[in-house]
């Protein structure tokens, strides 16, 4: 099983973090060890003094795909669920600098929170799906499928040209703006339209 991530797939997002808007979708993979144990803190690295959330929307790939078209993408996955992409982002800062890859920011152990999956028949419209994050308590992120710059069936075409895409791959597909630091025994709780997908303490 592979982790598969876009980056800078919301216009607010690419500006917060002051990136250029790119000309297409940016890739990055996590290994399965970036998976967060189900019911386990997230334990805040020794070697970043900055690690942000970003809360995404999440695919699971369900049948084995190359060269997939567009317009068939969508029979290449029955479920959904959100998660978070832990960055140290002091520690991407430097690598981006330096020209380096970005795999030690942001995929390192625990980086990478799998919500709970459920059946995309249950929305009426799978690009317009509200999404949000709580922090102790309080939104501070929230966004909708329909503001992604390339949408859910357009990634996956967009990612099979490079990778083959096997059953249980996972697609991370982006964040909206109000990525920030997290602290010692923040809890962070996630809401795909409305429902809970994941609760997590900081440690």
């Amino acid at each position: 099983m592979k982790i598969i991530c876009i980056g800078r797939n919301y216009t607010e997002h690419i500006t917060e973090l002051k990136n250029e808007k790119p000309a297409e979708p940016v890739i990055f993979l996590k290994p399965d060890t970036a998976v967060l144990l189900k019911k386990q803190p997230f334990f805040i690295p020794d070697f970043s003094d900055n690690v942000q959330h970003e809360v995404e929307v999440l695919v699971k790939i369900n049948r084995l795909g190359k060269y997939i078209d567009a317009k068939f993408a969508h029979k290449y996955y029955q479920e959904i669920s959100l998660g978070i992409d832990f960055t140290a982002r002091d520690l991407q800062q430097k690598l981006k600098e330096k020209g380096l890859p970005w795999e030690k920011a942001k995929a390192f152990d625990g980086a990478a929170v799998v919500g709970k999956w459920v059946d995309k028949s249950r929305f009426n419209n799978i690009n317009n799906i509200d999404f949000s994050l709580q922090k102790n308590e309080i939104t501070v992120q929230k966004g909708n499928t329909a503001n992604m710059l390339w949408k859910i069936d357009e990634l996956i075409a967009y990612a099979s040209q490079y990778f083959t895409l096997k059953i249980g791959d996972i697609i991370f597909t982006g964040t909206p703006a109000g990525v920030a630091k997290i602290v010692a025994n923040d809890s962070l709780v996630g809401f795909l339209a409305g429902e809970k997908m994941f609760d997590i303490r900081v440690k």
